[in-house]
């Protein structure tokens, strides 16, 4: 009697579950269970009986991964063999040497080592190969498992052998802790202005720039700051508070969420009283500043606190939340939209709304004007438009051959290994440009130009229409003039190759610190910024 009572009020409690759900959720619900169900079942039967053997965590892998590639890009699974790179992507953190890596005809070339870590403490350098881990060679490897084999728990070894200059070398290294700097430069652009570098927003990044904002404020005597968010492609949300947090008066509305889930829904606003609410601020942008980036540069404009410069930010308007699941695996899904002040989400695709698999823009019938707290217009559904434009530069065909070819790297890391480096890179000269030149002229790389291009569908054109050979003269004659001479476009952009090959030279000799402060030197953002604090940052704000 007891069992029965027991099981009527357990179906009794089920009954009335079932009957709280809207029939659309039960509709749900019941395809859930019933496709994962299918699922199940298919796996089984495939790893079972399929002609060939199968690696069952692989075809998983595939499985979910094609899954959540559907939703959108930022909705993604780790499995417990990549959770360094979520834990990476909430830290900066990672157990590993220092070293970023690349496939250059297919060889394993490291393309950049971190300062003062494993790899630069036993002397690796850019350009050099790697040949072999622990004894695996890498041409045998798929670029995840090199990854793998690269990082791991802190105070483990690895053995790497390596080519410089054809000759092959080996060096034991302790994996350490790896923590990328969030603000791996900040100094005097003059005697005025403060710029601090941020390239990620992990869990100290506002720490670290509320230290750059304090020290440039008291012991270099900055009036006035340049933060640098170009590049930086987002992470925590509650870091962009805390940053704008620096700049704008406590209990001010920052960013909102919204989604499916009414419970996590929130409003973030300013904890703590501000380091600098009253100091001009420019907040720099491009087109690769996305999610965080985007609520601190968008913020600062709604609250007219700040005057961004740059070009049209990403417009990721997107709110993920990793979620622990089984096997220590990890999910990071996308749970809502983020709104800042003046109200607009700058989400520039409709991952909802796609065309032949990929995501629609939002068309600009849908853009929908707001305003600022003094009443500038703003607009939502394409990211953060600046306040004051820099035009996008249009790299040469020649340039961008030097660099896909990997003959500017090539050059560099030779040079960087046969000079000697200046004590500051203020001291940096480079005097050599001919030196490159001659290198860069007795290569032999795949090197043409958008003109010639053109000139060459001309000809095929004319041919077709029959007009070929009573203009053949005249089309040779063009098509000579027009011909790519590697020798004299070496010259004729000169202009443009010179300072990229003096900063990935400066690269080499400081890490990325000196290139940064190197590169402050002769970067358009910067003369813009100081030149809008020096005549119009009021009259924009206004």
């Amino acid at each position: 009697m007891r069992k029965l009572t027991k099981r009527f009020y357990i179906n009794l409690l089920g009954l009335l579950v079932l009957f709280s759900l809207s029939s659309a959720a039960v509709v749900k619900y019941f395809d859930v269970s019933k496709n994962l169900e299918v699922f199940t079942t298919l796996y089984k039967e495939l790893n079972l009986y399929y002609v060939d053997e199968t690696n069952p965590g692989e075809l998983m892998k595939t499985g979910i991964d094609a899954m959540l590639e559907s939703l959108d890009p930022y909705t993604v699974y780790y499995p417990e063999s990549r959770i360094e790179d979520a834990r990476f992507m909430q830290t900066g953190q990672y157990g590993g040497i220092g070293i970023d890596v690349e496939s250059i005809d297919d060889k394993i070339i490291i393309n950049e080592v971190l300062q003062g870590f494993p790899a630069a403490s036993e002397g690796l350098k850019p350009g050099d190969e790697i040949i072999s881990i622990d004894g695996q060679l890498l041409k045998e490897l798929k670029p995840d498992q090199l990854d793998g084999l690269l990082k791991g728990n802190v105070g483990t070894s690895l053995t790497i052998a390596y080519r410089r200059a054809n000759e092959q070398k080996e060096v034991l290294l302790t994996r350490a802790q790896i923590k990328i700097n969030e603000v791996p430069y900040f100094g005097m652009i003059n005697e005025t202005d403060g710029y601090i570098k941020l390239t990620s927003f992990t869990k100290t990044s506002s720490m670290s720039v509320r230290s750059a904002l304090i020290s440039l404020k008291s012991k270099s005597g900055a009036q006035r700051i340049v933060l640098d968010l170009r590049g930086n492609g987002g992470g925590l949300l509650r870091e962009a508070v805390n940053i704008v947090g620096l700049f704008v008066d406590k209990g001010e509305l920052v960013v909102s969420t919204k989604g499916k889930i009414e419970s996590w829904n929130k409003v973030y606003e300013t904890k703590a009283a501000p380091v600098a609410p009253d100091m001009p601020l420019i907040v720099l942008v491009n087109e690769n500043s996305a999610s965080a980036s985007e609520i601190v540069s968008g913020a600062l404009q709604d609250l007219d606190r700040a005057v961004v410069i740059g070009r049209q930010s990403f417009g990721k308007g997107l709110v993920q939340r990793t979620k622990d699941l089984v096997y220590n695996s990890k999910m990071k899904l996308t749970i809502a939209k983020y709104y800042i002040p003046s109200g607009r989400c700058i989400q520039r695709l409709d991952y909802s709304n796609k065309e032949d698999g990929k995501a629609t823009a939002v068309a600009d019938s849908l853009i929908k004007p707001f305003e600022t707290r003094k009443g500038r217009p703003v607009f939502d559904g394409r990211g953060v438009d600046p306040d004051v434009l820099i035009e996008k530069s249009v790299e040469s065909e020649l340039l961008k051959s030097l660099k896909t070819n990997y003959v500017l790297f090539d050059y560099v890391t030779d040079y960087a290994a046969n000079s000697q480096k200046p004590d500051t890179v203020i001291n940096f000269e480079y005097e050599d440009y001919d030196g490159f030149k001659t290198r860069a002229t007795s290569a032999n790389f795949d090197y043409s130009t958008a003109s010639y291009k053109k000139m060459m569908e001309l000809i095929e054109v004319a041919k077709k229409e029959n007009y070929f050979t009573e203009t053949q003269n005249e089309i040779g004659a063009l098509s000579t003039r027009l011909a790519p001479n590697v020798s004299a476009d070496l010259d004729r952009y000169k202009f443009e190759i010179l300072p990229v090959l003096e900063k990935e030279i400066v690269k080499r000799l400081f890490f990325e610190k000196g290139e940064i402060q190197y590169s402050l030197l002769h970067d358009p953002y910067i003369s813009e910024s100081v030149k809008t604090f020096n005549s119009n940052y009021s009259s924009i704000l206004q």
